[in-house]
């Protein structure tokens, strides 16, 4: 218990406070957004009675409004700083999810994701900068590892919280989210300090136009623009776990929300006492090469789904798929953060969640299509498939562009 102590107590020293205030935030913000997201699709086919193929549009409608919103926080970050940013965000977040719960209509609803939607998703390249400002590369990948933990431990506790607030109705769902996104910006507000790093002091500064412009050096560094290419093929598996798996299960399995929410737990569990030892363990590997690994469990989880039968063998592809993730997203993030130059952090994030932007634009659509379809299973083997062609892409990637091993630069300072 003693050792436990001292390790936990070494590993808070290793990183700023600001870190850790971070990780607060992270925690209340997701604990709102996982009470909602999972049963997303399943709200939506309920309430409005429609298909998964218009699930599938309404996602994408949610995509096209996020890119455009991340496009305009990307360059506000790098322009005002990131807090301001955040706090906006958050503060819109509460109103999108009051406006979506209370919809009486679809086109309602609609109107409200397009409008409230896209300026609340500004605050997604914001959060990505503010990691990379705090943090020196050699401590990246394991900072993203922790923020994953914690990002998990309020997946665990939320789906509980969920169920239970569903069965009162699910305007409380959206109305606790709401509570949740003001708490979460007022502990930016008060607790938070600006990371945005201090230009020179005989630095011009930049034009509104110039910022907006620099998106143009961004979409020229072109391994970083393959590097995305690759991640959305990589992302459109992915994004099936919490958009069409639930539906697929319950629809041609009879598997109940229950134990769809008992998978999504387990993928959280395994995070929150792996992450952290896996990532520590992976550090010292080739980034590209662990992108490769993790998408190839992808590739073979999500595609189980496809052919096998029964919860037992249904938790089996979740811990592979789960396994995967592991090894992905924290070099993932590091490596977007290892590839920005520092005055172009913002625009850089806010390009990389084009890979969830894209997917989630035409993956649920297409997917919605296949369930839809007399023969659903095909989605699976089609998510294997896409999976094989991303694990090829980033070992490709790894011999034509070797990102230099992470090395140190100040970190922010609180």
């Amino acid at each position: 218990m003693n050792n436990l102590l001292a390790k936990t107590k070494t590993l808070y020293r290793e990183y700023p406070r600001a870190f850790w205030v971070y990780n607060i935030i992270v925690f209340i913000d997701r604990l709102g957004g996982f009470m909602l997201y999972p049963f997303f699709a399943l709200y939506l086919t309920q309430k409005f009675d429609i298909g998964m193929s218009t699930v599938g549009l309404l996602f994408a409608v949610f995509s096209v409004t996020g890119m455009i919103g991340s496009a305009l926080g990307g360059a506000i970050a790098d322009r005002m700083g990131r807090k301001t940013v955040i706090i906006a965000s958050l503060l819109l977040s509460s109103l999108s999810a009051l406006g979506m719960g209370f919809a009486p209509t679809l086109s309602i609803f609609v109107l409200v994701v397009v409008i409230v939607g896209t300026l609340s998703s500004i605050g997604g390249p914001a959060h990505e900068a503010v990691v990379a400002d705090l943090l020196p590369p050699d401590k990246r990948a394991e900072g993203y590892g922790i923020i994953r933990i914690v990002f998990n431990v309020a997946v665990i506790i939320a789906p509980p919280i969920a169920g239970l607030l569903v069965a009162h109705s699910y305007i409380t769902l959206f109305i606790v989210d709401a509570v949740i996104s003001i708490l979460s910006a007022a502990i930016v507000l008060f607790f938070l300090p600006e990371t945005k790093p201090q230009t020179h002091a005989h630095t011009k500064p930049e034009t509104m136009k110039q910022t907006f412009a620099g998106y143009g050096r961004v979409f020229k560094d072109a391994p970083f623009v393959a590097f995305i290419g690759v991640t959305v093929m990589m992302t459109l598996v992915y994004m099936n776990m919490n958009s069409t798996l639930g539906v697929f299960l319950r629809d041609r399995h009879a598997l109940p929300e229950l134990n769809y929410g008992i998978l999504l737990s387990i993928n959280a569990v395994m995070v929150v006492i792996l992450q952290f030892w896996v990532t520590r363990r992976l550090e010292k590997f080739k980034p590209m090469l662990m992108m490769a690994a993790g998408s190839l469990l992808y590739a073979i989880g999500f595609s189980m789904y496809g052919f096998v039968s029964g919860f037992t063998l249904f938790i089996a592809a979740m811990v592979i798929i789960t396994i995967g993730e592991m090894v992905v997203t924290p070099f993932q993030q590091s490596l977007v953060a290892n590839f920005a130059p520092e005055d172009m952090r913002g625009r850089y994030m806010a390009v990389s969640s084009l890979s969830w932007s894209i997917s989630f634009t035409i993956g649920p659509y297409f997917a919605g299509l296949i369930l839809d379809s007399a023969s659903p299973s095909v989605l699976w083997l089609l998510c294997g498939f896409i999976g094989l062609l991303a694990t090829v892409g980033f070992a490709a990637l790894n011999k034509t562009h070797r990102m230099n091993a992470p090395t140190s630069e100040p970190a922010a300072t609180d």
